[in-house]
């Protein structure tokens, strides 16, 4: 997936992959690292945000590309997540859409969805997963056609969500959802903690070239104002160590046998990246 830097420094702009409809999408820094994301499909103007982090940071970029948001979609209702949507919503009219079990912890909401809906922004279609761990009503938006999936707090680059609610093997269930989905399928999360993510990375797995290298991309993409979100799943299979927890070299890293359970290698990694 080709990427175009935009005139803010922390700004991309992409095309979805996949067969057409082909959406337009635009990822910027809110707040001091979360993701926003616009996705527009350009059959219909219709404009998706997922979620909104802050308001001015969303405002800014409609009014950047001149796009005319429609849909708000929350993939959780952690503050982060949801503090810009009523002062979005009253200026554009965009629709909410929630998770079922986040309750009335989500503002302004208009429809709610469980695992299985569909979401439709314009002609393009998704799929909701429910992916709990990072919290209880945790979504997943999964445009199945174009490849993307919306993954919030649950799968990062180079990393996954802290549990916050339920247990460790709770978050791996949810995980290994995405391991089975095409190699070029493009996922936006919810944060950029690249870095941070790359370093642990090493830390449990220091002879995967290929994280090294990844690594060394964040270090000169940070250089240069610019982040490593989206990634893709074959990239995440062959770098995120919280992915690769049915690997030899990471149930060793954890003092574990290889091919131990791989659920029980997760909560170790887990537990082990919040200590580092």
């Amino acid at each position: 997936m080709s990427l175009t830097p935009e005139t803010s420094p922390n700004s991309e702009t992409s095309r979805g992959a996949g067969k057409p409809p082909s959406p337009e999408i635009r990822a910027f820094l809110c707040r001091s690292d979360n993701i926003g994301v616009l996705m527009r499909d350009p059959a219909t103007g219709a404009c998706a945000a997922i979620d909104v982090p802050e308001a001015a940071a969303v405002l800014r970029a409609l009014d950047e590309t001149g796009w005319r948001l429609t849909d708000i979609l929350v993939t959780h209702r952690h503050l982060d997540h949801v503090e810009g949507i009523p002062e979005v919503k009253a200026r554009t009219g965009a629709r909410v859409t929630a998770p079922a079990r986040a309750g009335d912890a989500v503002p302004e909401v208009d429809a709610r969805v469980s695992e299985g809906d569909v979401v439709t922004v314009g002609s393009l279609t998704g799929t909701v997963w429910e992916t709990p761990g990072h919290c209880d009503d945790h979504v997943t938006y999964w445009f199945e056609r174009q490849r993307l999936a919306f993954a919030g707090d649950t799968l990062f680059t180079l990393g996954c969500g802290r549990v916050v609610e339920g247990a460790p093997e709770v978050l791996w269930r949810s995980l290994s959802r995405f391991l089975p989905l095409p190699d070029e399928t493009v996922v936006y999360s919810g944060h950029d903690y690249v870095l941070a993510n790359a370093r642990f990375g090493l830390a449990a797995e220091p002879e995967n070239r290929n994280l090294r290298d990844r690594a060394a991309l964040a270090e000169r993409a940070r250089a240069e104002g610019r982040f490593l979100v989206p990634t893709t799943i074959g990239e995440e299979k062959a770098t995120n160590p919280f992915l690769r927890a049915t690997e030899p070299a990471l149930a060793r890293a954890v003092a574990m046998a290889p091919g131990s359970d791989p659920a029980a290698v997760f909560t170790a990694l887990r537990a082990w990246k919040n200590r580092f």
